[in-house]
């Protein structure tokens, strides 16, 4: 099983420490190398540009892919979208002179778009019944109406930051994207998938969550119960070799409840609290 993964950029290293964290360490690399191997001797990584990582799946090289779904959008391959994954979310927007007559989608009709995404903008126009010529470009999408070579432009934003300093505001939204797990629609209940997608899930899920463990007095169990905010029922255990009338309780809790629930388990009785972090959470 080969996953292709981004071999530079901003979703390089999220994507490489999401790999750590699912137990697939990726074994030491030579700059450059195009594959490599992991500590599960059925999986092996394909680095590639994240552009071509969904026509790297769709063609076989590779069986899954992690990258961001403007790009799997853009490449118009038949991909199974398994997993969010998190992680590299930003927007694609129709956007246009602030000081402009364009601040509706259908004011771009009869005239210039220009992008680095022509199959999603030309959808995104056909799906409104919008005539619009578009225009490719490979970079500076942004500076294309301050040269007139467009009116408008459909490009990523993360925080707005980049249209704001060109003076560019966002007609609307074309696509909110983040990156995500693909696989080829024939391997997608191939065992091993499934063994990464749960992998990889695990991982998410684990996010933002804590372990309680305390003692609690057998006689105050419900009301430990009632200030508990997790997920699910808590975990109670004897204490071994403990006083017969304490139990171990274990929980897991979102993290930003984690201050205040310490406070309250400590005035119904609970002691011995212990908190930690959760590497991988199945559920």
């Amino acid at each position: 099983m080969r996953i292709a993964v981004p071999n530079k950029g901003r979703l390089h290293e999220p994507t490489m420490d999401l790999l750590e964290r699912a137990g697939l360490h990726v074994e030491e690399t030579a700059d450059r190398q195009l594959y490599a191997d992991t500590v599960d001797p059925d999986v092996s990584v394909l680095f590639a540009r994240a552009a071509d990582i969904p026509e790297y799946v769709a063609d076989g090289a590779a069986d899954l892919g992690v990258t961001g779904l403007d790009q799997a959008r853009e490449s118009g391959q038949d991909l199974a979208d398994l997993l969010d994954l998190g992680f590299g979310r930003c927007r694609l927007v129709l956007a246009a002179p602030e000081d402009g007559d364009i601040t509706e989608p259908g004011d771009v009709a009869g005239r210039t778009v220009a992008t680095e995404f022509p199959r999603i903008t030309r959808d995104y126009l056909a799906e409104r019944g919008i005539d619009a010529e578009v225009v490719e470009v490979t970079g500076a999408t942004e500076l294309t109406p301050h040269v007139e070579m467009a009116d408008a432009i459909v490009d990523i934003t993360s925080t707005g930051t980049t249209l704001q300093v060109n003076r560019l505001a966002v007609v609307d939204e074309v696509l909110a994207s983040s990156v995500r797990l693909f696989a080829r629609p024939d391997v997608v209940d191939d065992p091993k998938v499934g063994e990464v997608e749960t992998a990889f899930s695990s991982v998410i899920a684990a996010d933002g969550k804590r372990y309680l463990m305390m003692n609690a007095p057998s006689d105050r169990l419900e009301d430990v119960k009632d200030v508990i905010p997790g997920m699910g029922g808590p975990t109670v255990m004897d204490v071994a070799d403990g006083e017969e009338d304490h139990v171990a309780v274990h929980v897991v809790v979102d993290e930003r409840d984690v201050f205040g629930v310490i406070s309250d388990l400590k005035s119904v009785g609970a002691s011995d609290i212990l908190v930690t972090e959760i590497e991988r959470l199945v559920e």
